[in-house]
C-alpha cells in the first residue's frame, strides 16, 4: 500500500564529500564566523569557476539579489523589465528600493523570459533588464545583450538554478554587469543557505562588499554614511560551498542521468509535457524535472501534486507569476495586466523529485506514481 511507503522527497542534497572534514577544521581552529578563511577561497574559486573578477558571498540567494540591485543606485520610479513568471525575491528587490518592475511573458516551451516581448517594454524610465534563468534552460542571451547595448541599459542575471550551466559555451553568472546565485539545498551547489554575487566590475564588486556588511566606514568601524545589511556568509557554509563546489561536474553528470531516465520512462505519456532537452543556445542542464499539464487534462498541477502525495511522491508546484501577487496588487502594481503563458504554466505546472541523491528505485517510483495519476 502506499501509505506505507516512504515518501520520495522533492529534494536530497549530496553531502559525502569533503563537507565533514572542512566542516571539521572550521571547528578545531575556531573560524566559524564570516571571518573565516573558507569565505575568501569560496568567493575566489566560484567567481573563477564561473569566469568572474570578483565573488561577493552572502547569506542567502535574496540578499543576493537585494544587494546587487542597491548596488547599482536605482533610484525610485525607474523602471527594471523582469519576467512575470519566477521567484518573488526578483521582483522585490526591486520594489524595495521604489523602483518598478516592468513585467514580461515566459516561453511556452524554455518557461523563460519571452525575449522578443521585451523591447517593447523598454520606456525613457528604464534602467536595467533582470534576466532570470530558470528550471534548467538559461535566457538566449544574444538578444538581451544586444537590447542592453543599444539603449545603454545594465544588466541583472540571476542564475540562481544555473550552476554549472553555459550559454552557447560561456558560464551562465558571466553576462550581467552584475550577477547572482543561490545555494540553497537544491541547488548543484548548497551551503545550506547561501548566495554570490559575481561581477567584474571593481566599483560595483566594492559597493556590494560593503552593503554586504552593514556599510561600515573604511575610515571607522561603526560609522556609517548609508545603510547596509548583515548579509554575510559564515566560515562554515563556506566551508561546505568549497566541497559542494570541488564535485560541481559530477553533479551535473548525475542529474542528467536522473532527466534520461525521467525521460525515458516518461517520454510516451498523454497528457504532459516534458522539459525541452536541447535549444540552439544550451543543453538542459536538469535543475529540475518540470512536468505541464495538458489542457485537455481534467485536472491542475495542484490536483496531480495531491494524487502524486496520497502516492508517497513529493513534488512542488511552479512559480506563481508577480502580476498575479496579491502583495503586489495591494500596492497598485500590475493592474489589468495579464500574462497568459505565464498564468497557464503556473496553473498546470509542477516538478518531480529531482535531488542529486535520488536514486534509480524512487525514479521508478515516481515513473510508476505519474502513470498511474495519468492513466
Amino acid at each position: 500500500m502506499a501509505e506505507n511507503l516512504t515518501m520520495v522527497p522533492v529534494n536530497e542534497p549530496v553531502l559525502d564529500g569533503n563537507e565533514k572534514k572542512y566542516l571539521a577544521q572550521c571547528i578545531d581552529t575556531g573560524w566559524i564566523s564570516s571571518e573565516g578563511p573558507f569565505v575568501k577561497e569560496f568567493e575566489t574559486r566560484f567567481a573563477e569557476r564561473v569566469g568572474r573578477r570578483h565573488g561577493i558571498a552572502v547569506c542567502n540567494g535574496t540578499a543576493a539579489l537585494d544587494a546587487a540591485l542597491a548596488a547599482l543606485d536605482l533610484a525610485p520610479g525607474d523602471e527594471v523589465i523582469m519576467p512575470t513568471f519566477t521567484i518573488i525575491s526578483c521582483a522585490s528587490a526591486i520594489t524595495r528600493l521604489g523602483a518598478i518592475p516592468v513585467l514580461v511573458d515566459c516561453d511556452p516551451d524554455t518557461w523563460n523570459m519571452n525575449v522578443a516581448g521585451v523591447e517593447s517594454r523598454i520606456t525613457p524610465r528604464t534602467k536595467a533588464i533582470m534576466v532570470v534563468h530558470l528550471y534548467g534552460l538559461p535566457v538566449d542571451m544574444d538578444p538581451i545583450l544586444r537590447l542592453a547595448q543599444r539603449h545603454s541599459l545594465a544588466i541583472i542575471e540571476d542564475a540562481a538554478e544555473m550552476i554549472g550551466q553555459t550559454y552557447k559555451g560561456k558560464p551562465c553568472g558571466s553576462f550581467g554587469d552584475i550577477s547572482t546565485f543561490s545555494f540553497y539545498p537544491n541547488k548543484h551547489v548548497t551551503t545550506g543557505e547561501g548566495g554570490m554575487i559575481v561581477t567584474d566590475d571593481d566599483a560595483l564588486a566594492a559597493r556590494c562588499r560593503s552593503l554586504r556588511n552593514l556599510a561600515f566606514s573604511p575610515e571607522r568601524r561603526f560609522v556609517h554614511h548609508e545603510l547596509g545589511w548583515n548579509f554575510r556568509m559564515t566560515n562554515m557554509q563556506a566551508a561546505i560551498g568549497v566541497a559542494q563546489l570541488e564535485r560541481l561536474d559530477e553533479f551535473v553528470a548525475t542529474k542528467r542521468r536522473i532527466f534520461a531516465r525521467y525521460t525515458e520512462s516518461l517520454g510516451g505519456m498523454r497528457g504532459v509535457a516534458l522539459p525541452v532537452p536541447t535549444t540552439s543556445y544550451a543543453d538542459n542542464i536538469n535543475w529540475v524535472f518540470g512536468i505541464v499539464i495538458d489542457d485537455g487534462v481534467p485536472f491542475d498541477a495542484i490536483e496531480a501534486m495531491s494524487r502524486l502525495a496520497k502516492l508517497r511522491v513529493g513534488t512542488r508546484p511552479f512559480f506563481w507569476p508577480m502580476h498575479e501577487q496579491p502583495v503586489f496588487r495591494a500596492m497598485g502594481l500590475f493592474a489589468g495586466e495579464s500574462y497568459p503563458c505565464a498564468e497557464r504554466i503556473a496553473r498546470r505546472g509542477f516538478y518531480l523529485p529531482s535531488g542529486l541523491a535520488l536514486t534509480d528505485s524512487q525514479i521508478e517510483r515516481v515513473c510508476d506514481a505519474m502513470s498511474e495519476v495519468f492513466a
